[in-house]
């Protein structure tokens, strides 16, 4: 074995035919002259038909050749990703779009020229040269391009569009952190082409520019503010359009989804009762002996090594960037509970909370403003919070 590769062997579907171990290459970006051959070597696996795990500016993706039918199965082997969820098709200038979409409307013209590149991915007519897998069976395309510039070289070095969902393994967190990414991903796939940590966090925000007025399928790394001053006219996503549909017209709309191991609780309301509620939840789950992991806001008052911060409620990108990392720490301690403060809904708050709730499968409980009595410590105790279970906001 050479230095920076691991054996492994990849996951298979039940009853598919074991495949034989792959010997993956991790190659670390360093920002030197020696990240060119870096890269080139990662587009040549792509070139191959190989699979290649690449940094971008939201979280990292799982790459294949997008207009290879046998490249892109790769890709949902690996993850265990159900066939009817379409992958997004990166791009390395605006330049390349009449190679994946038949066409566009103006409205994804203007968008494309305010926000590419980007964390903005847009639905558009398919190409007939994208193989149906790549996309679901629709004939709809979700495209971006990506802001992170080692993305755009790799596209641009291997010659050809690349097919990348987040680089997770189905239904898990997001992989931000090269250090999760060569746990779980080692033995998986060709190359780990790894570049730090994602500055965004979450996953793109994805617009449907083909239904009228546009609308968001699901929001992300780009604000619906932002999105509404260059098109006013964009709608919201909505709660049915968020729990997903069969099959979806984006990928992340899947009622679980970056889903930690432990069983995920959210909750909503003032931030005084919410923490008050936390710590009252998690006192009576140690009393039965089953052990909670708490994550909250900077704010929040609730410390310990079962505390993990997010940020502050007041800068949800700072929450956005730290969320999925945090939810995989907390989950590698083997919690059986995880019990998280909720956060405003607005700009990439919205993205946060649709993460959120996916994550815990809708489980929240509502905690309504000035429904407390005060206790002795002068903190409102909440009183008969309303639990639901596998609903959206």
């Amino acid at each position: 074995m050479t230095p920076g590769e691991a054996p492994g062997s990849s996951g298979t579907g039940s009853g598919a035919r074991p495949r034989p171990p792959i010997r993956t290459r991790i190659l670390r970006l360093t920002g030197g002259k020696g990240d060119r051959a870096k890269i080139a070597e990662a587009a040549s696996v792509l070139q191959g038909g190989g699979l290649v795990v690449f940094p971008t500016e939201t979280v990292y993706g799982l790459g294949a050749n997008a207009l290879s039918a046998e490249a892109v199965e790769g890709i949902f082997r690996v993850k265990g990703r159900p066939s009817d969820n379409p992958l997004i098709v990166h791009l390395s200038s605006s330049r390349e779009l009449p190679r994946v979409a038949r066409r566009w409307p103006a409205v994804a013209e203007r968008l494309a020229a305010r926000f590419w590149p980007g964390p903005l991915t847009l639905v558009l007519p398919k190409h007939p040269r994208v193989p149906s897998v790549t996309t679901a069976g629709l004939g709809t395309v979700a495209v971006r391009v990506p802001g992170h510039p080692v993305a755009r070289r790799l596209i641009a070095a291997a010659g050809v569009p690349i097919a990348a969902p987040s680089a997770n393994l189905s239904g898990r967190p997001s992989l931000t952190s090269p250090s999760h990414l060569v746990e779980e991903l080692t033995g998986r796939v060709e190359v780990l082409l790894l570049g730090g940590d994602s500055p965004l966090g979450v996953e793109s925000t994805v617009v449907d520019v083909t239904a009228r007025p546009p609308v968001v399928l699901r929001p992300g790394g780009l604000s619906l503010e932002r999105i509404r001053r260059t098109v006013p006219s964009v709608r919201a996503p909505s709660p049915s359009r968020r729990a997903g549909s069969s099959p979806p017209r984006s990928p992340g709309l899947r009622h679980r989804h970056y889903a930690p191991r432990a069983r995920m609780t959210v909750y909503v309301g003032p931030p005084r009762q919410v923490w008050q509620a936390l710590r009252t939840r998690q006192d009576e789950l140690a009393r039965a002996g089953v052990g909670s992991a708490l994550l909250v806001s900077q704010e929040s008052p609730l410390r310990g090594r079962d505390v993990w911060v997010l940020g502050s409620r007041r800068r949800p990108s700072a929450v956005a960037r730290r969320l999925f990392s945090a939810i995989r720490e907390a989950d590698a301690r083997g919690f059986p509970e995880m019990l998280v403060e909720g956060f405003p809904s607005r700009g990439l708050g919205l993205a946060v909370m649709d993460r959120l709730l996916r994550a815990s499968e809708g489980r929240r409980v509502v905690l309504p403003p000035g429904r407390g009595r005060r206790t002795r410590a002068g903190r409102a105790r909440p009183q008969a919070p309303k639990k639901r279970e596998g609903s959206f906001p």
